[in-house]
């Protein structure tokens, strides 16, 4: 998986160039209404997502050996040598992904890893690469790919083919797509509208791929207005160790705080903004505790 990441890095920085240069052929007034490029934010994201590559050598080696004793567990097997089970493979591993997305907006441990993809206030193909340190809470996820009969190998390929297809839809340079392309695929628009930390784009557009399974589980939202990015409440630093360990540092603020096991138990593993006391008294949680995806609890 990294090996193939790593290799793509040349056509990712050369397609940052190109988005770059783009907006200076827009007129001022276009060029205003989007976010853009801002330097600083650039090196972060660039940051990010090399400490993201040495962090994932190493953690992916591991989960590779686990898949691959789970392989060794099964009878099934699924010979990877047509056409169909790399799509069978594909339309699995993306649901299976839309699950694991949803999962780390909900949940806070989830969160404190994925929060750094949803820090930045820009939109650009940069922001694609701003990815996680902490990347750790994603294998269980895949761990039924194996028992199916899918070989280690292959999981791991698949796992490099979709985070690259969404490389490119982080963009504000392209618009909507033809009806039936926006029917079936995450797009630009669609996931324009997922980084948003408007109210009607919170916890919305979770596919990787495909954004059939936001249609069919209620979680599809239409880019009708462009979003405001970021996460609710503000935040803006620059410090790549700050934006990949905040949230964790707030987790462990909380857990100190907390009075019972119950309420330790709550920060870290229920929702964002989560806290102690009746239901009705949640909602007083501080919007800067609320991520962009997860509406106030109430």
């Amino acid at each position: 998986m990294v090996g193939l990441l790593v290799a793509a890095i040349p056509a990712f920085i050369l397609l940052m160039v190109a988005e770059f240069l783009s907006y200076r052929h827009l007129a001022q007034e276009a060029r205003e209404s989007l976010s853009g490029y801002e330097l600083r934010d650039t090196r972060t994201n660039i940051l990010m997502g090399l400490g993201n590559l040495v962090v994932s050598a190493g953690w992916n080696a591991l989960a590779l050996v686990a898949f691959a004793g789970l392989y060794l567990l099964t009878p099934l097997r699924i010979a990877m040598d047509h056409a169909w089970s790399w799509v069978v493979l594909l339309v699995v591993y993306d649901l299976l992904y839309y699950w694991e997305h949803r999962a780390h907006h909900v949940i806070r441990a989830g969160w404190a890893s994925h929060v750094v993809h949803h820090s930045s206030t820009h939109f650009n193909l940069s922001t694609a690469v701003r990815q996680p340190w902490t990347p750790f809470s994603s294998t269980l996820f895949f761990a039924p790919l194996p028992l199916l009969g899918f070989p280690p190998a292959a999981v791991a390929l698949m796992s490099a083919i979709d985070l690259l297809y969404q490389f490119w839809i982080h963009t504000e340079r392209i618009d909507r797509l033809p009806r039936p392309f926006e029917f079936v695929f995450n797009t630009p628009s669609h996931h324009r509208a997922h980084h948003g930390s408007d109210r009607q784009y919170l916890d919305r557009n979770y596919g990787g791929v495909f954004i059939v399974w936001d249609r069919l589980f209620g979680t599809f939202e239409p880019e009708v207005r462009r979003p405001t990015y970021g996460l609710l409440g503000g935040f803006e630093s620059f410090d790549p160790f700050t934006v990949a360990f905040h949230e964790w540092r707030a987790i462990g603020r909380d857990v100190r705080r907390a009075s019972s096991w119950r309420d330790r138990a709550g920060y870290v593993f229920g929702p964002p903004g989560w806290r102690p006391g009746p239901r009705s008294d949640r909602s007083a949680a501080p919007a800067a505790d609320r991520p962009t995806g997860a509406p106030p609890q109430a």
